[in-house]
Formats: C-alpha cells, structure tokens, sequence
C-alpha cells in the first residue's frame, strides 16, 4: 500500500479527532493512477472517503473492515460529470462563469445562479455576452475587477500565486489554522434517539450537499430548506439531493419561520453551508443539537464574509496557478475542494454524535474549502521532478537526466561515467 495513502487518512482522521488504532480497518483497492493533477488530490480524495466510511461504520459500532476503491471514490469526486437526465448532460457552467484575461493577468468568474450573473453584469456595466464582459474585464486590472464584482454581491477572484496568497492576510489567517474545528456549546444530556437521525440541511451547490447526501445514505431522515424565488439549479439538485426531502420556506414570513423553528426544535443535526453571516438574524442554536457550518474562505479574516465556490477558491489560493501556470492557469481534475470538504464534514457530524451518546452536550463543528486547499498544498507530499535529476558533465558537455530509480541499501547512487562520444571508445573492455 502506497504510505501517502495511509498518510492522508491519518492526518484526516486524526483532525476529527478519532482513534489512531481504528486506521488499520481500512482497506484501499481498484485502479490507481485516477484524478492526476501536479497536487496529491487522489491522496485528498481517498483519505477523505476513508475518514467519512470510518467515521460511520464507528458510529454504526460496526467492527469490520472498511473498504475504499480508488474507481468509485473518483468517480464520486466528478459525480456532477456522470449525471444524465433523460439522456441529457448537466450544465455545469454558465457561459460567464469561467477564466478571462484582465489588463495584468486572470480572473475568474461564478455567474451559475441568476443573481450572481446580474451582479456581475452591474459590476462591470456591461452587457449579457461573452464578448461584452470580455471587453469589460480586459480594460481593468484583475483584484479591480475582484473588488467591483464583490461590492456588487458577484463572485469574481483574480488569479495569485502561492506566494501571493501566503502573504496576503486572508491566506495569513488560514494557514494560522487548522483543517477543521469542533466545540462543545452546552452540558445538554445525550440525546436518546428513537428513529433516524433528523438533519436539516441549509446548504447549496457542492460541498453542503454532499455532505447531507451522505447522511441520508448512512440513514438519516435529511430535510433541505431552500427559498422559494432562489431554488437549487436544476442538475446540482438532481445530482446533491438524491436520498432527501425538499422543502421551500421563506424565513421572513412568519408563518414560515414557526415551522422552521419547529423542525429546528426536533432536529439532531443542523448543516449550514451559506455565507458566514447570512444566517445570523435567526436563532439556529438549540441545546444537544450538532451544528456544522461550511464556509468558502472561513468566517474569519477579511474574506470572512465573502461568498465563494470550489473554482474561485482554487484561483485565489494558487491552486490554478500550481495546475497551470500564471500566463496559462490551470484547475484540479474534480472539484476537489467541494467534494473532499463535503465527505469531511459528515466525517465531522457522525464523530459528533459518536462522542455525544457518552458525554453529551451540543457541539459545533466548521470546515471552510480554504481551508482543505491549504491542507492539499501543504500537508502531503507531492510529486517534484527537480527531487529526481541530477547534473553532470562530460564529453556531451553539461547535462541535465534523471537518477535512477534503482535503489538499495547499499547500492549506488549514480553511474560511474557520464555517457560519452557515440562509437568513439575502443573495443575493449574496460582495464584490459
């Protein structure tokens, strides 16, 4: 088994704060070589589909091995691909959400949803064409546009490097951090469950969603709310919702709000996943309930309350820039952030409630996609060519090749020779 394998799950599981002997139960298989990308997103991937399985088979006191094949944990990573509807694709990007080219450099753009693309449009002053905001966005520099678009309650981020983000102060504020946090809210006495478990999922797009998908497969009765004029778009909704129900509520209407705050009153796990502050004006806390809250860039820092997406994410922490490069940026081969923060955060819930049935009391769990980026950047080891070539000279002049893979205790570490002149040795042996 390859070590970074086991690696990435340790250091999951040992962020939700499980027993490091319950490791070895996990069993990994199916085809290699999947998701490839510069990053270890595979790693990513499979330790975060092992730390969730394990999280509920620890929960469900099942004692077998748990299972982890590389072909279906890939396949889950770009699910939104594999979605048909009667035989039809997903759209999986409006026309203006994508990379465009600003006066210095790149930005990108999330205009899925209706409001997002009006905002944008109002941003730049400019019309609903591809043309149009291309003109806009090339006559501006790219954090101008990210600032403009942003005031106007859009989504654009202009491309930086690793560095770039590292210095800045909201890429200072989440290195400072970790991966995930949990608290204990309250001295509530373990709640005794008579049916399934009773979730209420406030959460949109990717991550949230399959978060709460995942509950609903382990058992859980999950309940979406969404607002009535702002739907899920139709294919994220076909692909996120398969095992729950749906509802629309309007929060500011009161009769609506009664039977929110009823459903909150009998609920077990409450999910969040919209903008830090978005939710503020209501009160979700009840005593022994589990809260987990899903942020794009965590609700700290400068960008605390900003929106954001798994695309965006990548472009401001360097991620696009490590896939491609600044003059050409890149993406992960699936939306990794989504996904992978997704499977952590039911990891997080079901380690709540495992942890609640002896000690009680409510607790509050937070993931933010900034936050599993800088884990993939830094945290396992990634493949670096420059690690594998040596330098020489010789009669070829100076070279540049790969060391050898061979490799011993013992054994040599380079050749003895350079490679030489083609045909200008004598037939000999050498030290004849």
């Amino acid at each position: 088994m390859d070590n970074t394998v086991r690696t990435a799950t340790e250091l999951l599981w040992s962020a939700l704060g499980g027993d490091p002997a319950l490791v070895d139960r996990v069993e990994y298989g199916g085809v290699s070589g999947l998701l490839p990308a510069r990053l270890p997103v595979m790693d990513l991937a499979r330790g975060a589909v092992a730390a969730c399985s394990l999280a509920a088979a620890e929960h469900a006191g099942l004692p077998g091995p748990v299972r982890v094949d590389d072909g279906a944990v890939a396949t889950a990573f770009v699910s939104e691909r594999h979605l048909r509807v009667d035989g039809r694709a997903p759209v999986s990007f409006a026309p203006l959400s994508r990379f465009w080219r600003a006066a210095d450099g790149w930005v990108r753009t999330h205009a899925n949803y209706p409001h997002h693309k009006a905002a944008l449009l109002a941003a730049l002053d400019a019309s609903d064409s591809v043309e149009a905001v291309a003109a806009a966005i090339g006559e501006r520099k790219a954090v101008e546009v990210e600032t403009a678009v942003y005031a106007a309650g859009g989504l654009a981020v202009a491309l930086r490097t690793p560095e770039e983000w590292a210095a800045g102060e909201q890429g200072r504020e989440v290195a400072a951090r970790p991966l995930l946090t949990g608290e204990r809210l309250d001295e509530a006495a373990p709640r005794r469950h008579t049916g399934p478990l009773r979730v209420l999922d406030l959460t949109r797009v990717i991550a949230g969603p399959i978060a709460t998908r995942t509950l609903a497969l382990l058992g859980a009765d999950v309940l979406r709310i969404d607002p009535p004029g702002n739907p899920e778009l139709p294919d994220q909704h076909a692909d996120t919702n398969v095992g729950k129900r749906t509802s629309a509520l309007d929060l500011d209407r009161p009769s609506d709000r009664r039977a929110f705050e009823e459903l909150l009153d009998s609920a077990d796990v409450l999910v969040t996943g919209y903008r830090p502050g978005a939710l503020d004006r209501f009160d979700l806390e009840r005593p022994g309930l589990v809260t987990a809250r899903l942020s794009a860039w965590g609700d700290y820092g400068p960008w605390g309350g900003r929106r954001g997406f798994d695309s965006l994410v990548q472009v401001a922490t360097g991620i696009a820039a490590t896939e491609g490069s600044v003059a050409e940026p890149g993406a992960l081969p699936a939306q990794a952030l989504d996904h992978g923060t997704g499977y952590l955060l039911a990891a997080a819930v079901l380690r709540s409630l495992t942890e609640q049935r002896t000690e009680g009391g409510g607790r509050l769990v937070r993931l933010a996609l900034a936050q599993t980026g800088h884990w993939l950047t830094h945290s396992l080891p990634r493949y670096e060519p420059e690690r594998y070539v040596t330098e020489s000279d010789g009669p070829l002049g100076h070279l540049r090749h790969a060391l050898s893979p061979v490799s011993y205790e013992g054994g040599p570490t380079a050749w003895s020779r350079p490679p030489g002149v083609a045909g200008a040795d004598a037939p000999e042996w050498a030290g004849a």
